[in-house]
């Protein structure tokens, strides 16, 4: 139900805010900042995207838990979603996003909100230790190679000084 009040909401009070500034500053000023937010708010969503890319990269690097890193490039990426959009409510929002402080406040709100019931990196299993590791099994054989010799007489092959072609 909150999902339907918020698509009814925004709406709505970008459309309020529309009449209130156009009334006070005129149609193409406007227009003209909704557009400079856009391209402002582009420009500062790479910038915040590429450092969110090197943070997660570093998480994965010291194998630390990525959950903030991800959280922070979602939120990032919502932020330019909501910058795109024409308006002031989504570009006040999508602003914020883009500030590390509030992205951090937010994360440990919703952090606070959900409990995570186990977490683990690399190849082991959840579920438990294994009786059996099939990487603990050494395989020994032997090999024989099949493939039948060519002789340089054949085509497309080239003798063993590679002047010659038959």
């Amino acid at each position: 139900m909150w999902l339907f009040a918020l698509f009814i909401a925004v709406p709505l009070i970008e459309i309020a805010l529309f009449i209130q500034v156009g009334g006070a500053i005129g149609l193409w000023p406007t227009l003209g900042i909704v557009i400079l937010t856009a391209i402002v708010g582009t420009q500062l969503m790479r910038a915040q995207g590429a450092l969110a890319m090197s943070q997660l990269r570093e998480s994965f690097g010291q194998l630390n838990d990525p959950t903030e890193p991800l959280a922070h490039g979602a939120m990032i990426l919502f932020s330019g979603a909501l910058l795109l959009t024409p308006g002031f409510f989504t570009d006040f929002v999508g602003f914020a996003l883009l500030i590390p402080a509030v992205r951090r406040a937010v994360y440990k709100w919703v952090r606070s909100r959900i409990q995570v019931q186990s977490f683990s990196m690399g190849s082991q299993d959840p579920r438990g230790p294994h009786p059996h590791h099939p990487q603990d099994d050494v395989i020994d054989g032997d090999f024989e190679d099949v493939t039948p010799n060519k002789k340089p007489t054949h085509p497309g092959v080239e003798g063993p000084s590679g002047w010659t072609k038959h």
